[in-house]
């Protein structure tokens, strides 16, 4: 339990329906839906795409998104893969002889066909209770009355500058100057017209007709090479989930062209040291969570792909003999060296909400436009607003995530469950781009090496290596950051906290407790 006497969040309890998200809109959204008669699939997509109002840096529907779904009734997990693929143009081979070492995110050519929508429209048409136009109702009202921007956003829009838009539709983000002020209200009229197509032709109002046509030519006018026939062809992919253990819990993950598999490594890498038996902020936590992030992340980097495209060796990175071969060169007193620097950009922003009814379905759902305010292009007529997700893409020849016509790129965003010893379901997901992974594995150890609530094992500070550099929250004592500095490690305060996280535990007597992060807007709502 939480000390009240320190500022901070309670779980928050309910018995028939609950949603966590980073904005409180897509919370109360969420509920609404359940409490009009959907489902949680149905509340899912309601809360996912009204967020692309709330969270525009974040999220969209030029966007991708991952699905964890466990049906009601069901003990099983159910996955679908939201990403979309590379345009049938686009050339490694000819950004290579332009002299390009990585694959740009302000550029046509990062631009994958956005996988989001189809996905929708899949979930909700294979589980979903109320029809894609009473899921998207919400999102069209906001779109035209406008959302309020949030503090966080706020915050996090001041870093991107309006020198980021361009494309046919730039001017109507360009308006709003180097950032909206918390209050602010925030309008996309246009992209309500095209959210009424989607609502009444399903996927097909979007990847065929005048909206595919006003998303096309935008591309084509800034140098894409994407034609009418790539969004036409694009579809989300059903796909059987992963998992490994940790300490007798269950960690679900989706497969390969996500870095699921990256986090059960990494947590079965933890699995071989007494993490309870260390200071939960201490040094040492610090340090082995470290050196497991820099072996995992080097095997993601090395393997991680299309695995409809290329062989992506997903059960020899999820095999415990793996982590245990890997587990025996971290050494606690000393650092291993860096992996080979990566090449291709790993994405900041993104939301991920989760939703259970009362019936017991419950949805992990994960959707992002990989860079804040993805590529930056916006359509004209429709102001859609396009990802960057094909920097996730390698240049390197030869690589099985180089960049080629028709892959996925690998992704970073995650959602998750974890099943616990006493056999409750917990969907769960951390934001934060690269650290996702990482996260993954704190959040599981918070909860079966320390005991602690949903809440308290988001609330605690993090750390995170990446590319070279420990990034150590403010939470942490001045002890902790110069033990880490004595053993080698080199330190630095982010500007920005490092990620976000929700989760919800479907408790053995039906109860449900939820939890948001305080690092973003939102908030867990149930009734």
């Amino acid at each position: 339990m939480r000390d009240f006497h320190s500022p901070g969040r309670s779980a928050v309890f309910a018995a028939e329906g609950m949603c966590a998200t980073s904005h409180p809109f897509g919370a109360r959204i969420a509920i609404e839906t359940l409490q009009a008669g959907g489902n949680a699939a149905d509340a899912a997509i309601a809360s996912a795409v009204a967020m692309g109002l709330c969270e525009p840096h974040m999220t969209g529907i030029g966007g991708d998104c991952f699905v964890l779904l466990k049906p009601a009734g069901e003990d099983r997990l159910y996955g679908l893969n939201g990403s979309g693929r590379a345009p049938a143009g686009l050339s490694a081979a000819a950004l290579r002889a332009e002299g390009l070492e990585a694959l740009p995110g302000r550029s046509p050519q990062a631009v994958t066909v956005p996988g989001a929508v189809d996905a929708f429209d899949h979930l909700s048409r294979r589980w979903g209770r109320l029809g894609l136009a009473d899921c998207l109702a919400p999102a069209i009202h906001y779109a035209e009355a406008g959302v309020p921007i949030a503090p966080r956003v706020a915050f996090d829009w001041a870093t991107i500058g309006p020198g980021h838009f361009w494309g046919p539709g730039a001017e109507v983000l360009r308006a709003h100057g180097r950032a909206p002020r918390p209050g602010t209200l925030f309008q996309l009229p246009a992209q309500a017209a095209a959210l009424r197509r989607i609502a009444a032709e399903g996927r097909d109002g979007f990847y065929t007709g005048p909206v595919a046509e006003d998303m096309v030519a935008a591309l084509r006018a800034v140098g894409g090479p994407h034609t009418l026939d790539d969004f036409a062809a694009t579809r989300c992919d059903e796909v059987e989930p992963v998992a490994g253990s940790y300490r007798g819990a269950e960690l679900w993950e989706l497969p390969p062209n996500g870095q699921g598999a990256a986090a059960i490594l990494l947590a079965q890498m933890l699995e071989h040291f007494d993490l309870a038996d260390l200071d939960p902020l201490g040094p040492e936590r610090v340090h082995l969570e470290a050196e497991a992030t820099k072996l995992a992340y080097d095997a993601r980097n090395r393997f991680i792909a299309d695995p409809s495209r290329v062989d992506v060796p997903t059960d020899r990175l999820i095999a415990k003999a793996t982590a245990e071969r890997l587990a025996a060169d971290i050494r606690p007193d000393a650092l291993l060296a860096d992996p080979a620097p990566l090449v291709e950009s790993v994405h900041r922003d993104t939301i991920y909400l989760v939703v259970v009814d009362g019936e017991g379905m419950a949805v992990s759902l994960i959707y992002s436009l990989f860079h804040g305010f993805g590529s930056g292009i916006v359509s004209e007529r429709y102001n859609i607003l396009l990802h960057s997700r094909g920097a996730g893409f390698t240049l390197e020849e030869g690589h099985p995530n180089e960049a080629r016509p028709g892959h996925r790129p690998m992704h970073t965003i995650i959602p998750a469950f974890l099943k616990t010893e006493l056999g409750e379901w917990m969907p769960f997901g951390v934001m934060g781009g690269a650290y996702q992974a990482t996260g993954h594995a704190r959040f599981v150890s918070n909860l079966v090496d320390y005991g602690l609530d949903l809440q308290s094992a988001i609330d605690g500070p993090r750390a995170f290596w990446d590319d070279g550099t420990l990034k150590i929250e403010r939470g942490y004592d001045d002890a902790t950051r110069q033990a880490l500095i004595a053993l080698g490690h080199r330190i630095a305060v982010p500007e920005i906290p490092i990620g976000g996280a929700q989760a919800i535990r479907i408790r053995k007597d039906g109860v449900l407790e939820g939890a948001s992060d305080p690092r973003k807007d939102g908030c867990a709502l149930g009734y």
